[in-house]
């Protein structure tokens, strides 16, 4: 019988390759794996983000930034989340280690600001913000901006930052509803309706709107509700505001007749306007 010396180091060479074709193999498996795994906690991050329970969130977040500190995705999850769950001290903490990291961003400052306001300190968000570059400009830098600057009674810088930030989003009826109120609080009532209005035109459902729009109206003793679109219940609850506002400003007459029309259109009882009424006639009795 004749040997085939030569099948021997074939045969070799046959199982280094199948071999080295299974850790290749194996190799893709791994890294397949890990980016389906990537994904899903990047699906599963933006879900907890968008939760309707922001606790449950904070739990997500929390423990998964616990189990891999290295990430500042999972902090930064954290900060929203505890924002959202009105736990803004804490957030405050959480915000100061995302930026502590080497691969924080001008956005991550803004969020610190951001919770710090949310947190009472004002003069701290300030210097945070100021320490951001004045060529990053998003509205929610400019939101608070406004914000901070309303603060400090600093109204041409206000109205500024108001008319940039209303720039920068697609829907600014929130930022101009701000705007509006900064106005009111100033005096500027004309000022402030015309930005009420503009906010309604973009949101119709905004109710604080609404409301803020029939504050400033009443201040200059126009006790008419405004043509904008409202349910029964919200018509009621106008009413309300707008006799309330008469009767602090002396039109007493006007107040009472705007409380008993409040009660009248309302669908259901109106607690707190009877409760007005209740007490505006026991002030009139007893002189």
């Amino acid at each position: 019988m004749r040997h085939h010396p030569i099948l021997i180091p074939l045969c070799a060479v046959c199982v280094l390759a199948l071999t080295a074709c299974q850790k290749t193999a194996d190799a893709d498996l791994e890294r397949a794996l890990q980016d389906v795994n990537a994904l899903d906690e990047a699906d599963l991050s933006h879900l907890m983000l968008n939760a309707s329970d922001p606790e449950e969130a904070v739990t997500y977040f929390a423990r998964s930034a616990e189990q891999a500190p290295e990430r500042i995705d999972f902090r930064r999850g954290l900060g929203v989340s505890l924002v959202r769950a009105n736990r803004p001290g804490e957030a405050v903490e959480v915000w100061r280690q995302v930026i502590a990291h080497p691969d924080a961003t001008s956005e991550d400052r803004v969020e610190l600001a951001d919770a710090l306001i949310r947190d009472g300190k004002w003069a701290e968000a300030e210097a945070v913000l100021d320490s951001i570059p004045p060529t990053y400009e998003t509205y929610k830098r400019y939101r608070l901006e406004a914000m901070i600057a309303d603060g400090n009674q600093e109204w041409e810088k206000a109205d500024s930052f108001y008319e940039i930030a209303a720039g920068l989003t697609t829907k600014p009826a929130g930022v101009l509803n701000n705007w509006g109120y900064s106005r009111l609080t100033r005096g500027d009532y004309r000022g402030a309706e015309e930005l009420f209005i503009r906010a309604l035109r973009i949101d119709r459902s905004m109710f604080t709107a609404k409301n803020n729009l029939v504050l400033a109206r009443s201040a200059q003793r126009n006790y008419d509700l405004p043509v904008i679109k409202m349910t029964q219940i919200e018509r009621a609850h106008l009413l309300h505001t707008i006799a309330l506002s008469a009767i602090k400003q002396g039109d007493v007459s006007t107040g009472r007749g705007l409380l008993q029309e409040a009660i009248d259109t309302h669908p259901q009882h109106f607690e707190a306007a009877v409760r007005s009424l209740r007490a505006l006639e026991s002030n009139v009795l007893n002189g």
